[in-house]
């Protein structure tokens, strides 16, 4: 296994911690439950996609002297 499959891991836990705090019934309409569950998946996948290859250019780039 790779160690990005272990960055998504850890990044997929952090996202889902990060977006728990989101209050989403104050977002959304009223009456629109199942717009709001998909677009809630939708930005949790597109967050931990950005996140976890965000940290895996940083530490590929980063050259130790």
């Amino acid at each position: 296994m790779t160690g990005k499959f272990f960055l998504y891991i850890f990044d997929t836990m952090l996202v889902i911690w990060a977006m728990d705090s989101i209050h989403i019934n104050k977002i959304f309409k009223k009456n629109r439950i199942i717009q709001a569950r998909v677009f809630y998946f939708l930005l949790g996948i597109s967050l931990i996609y950005l996140v976890t290859n965000f940290f895996y250019d940083l530490f590929t780039s980063v050259k130790i002297i």
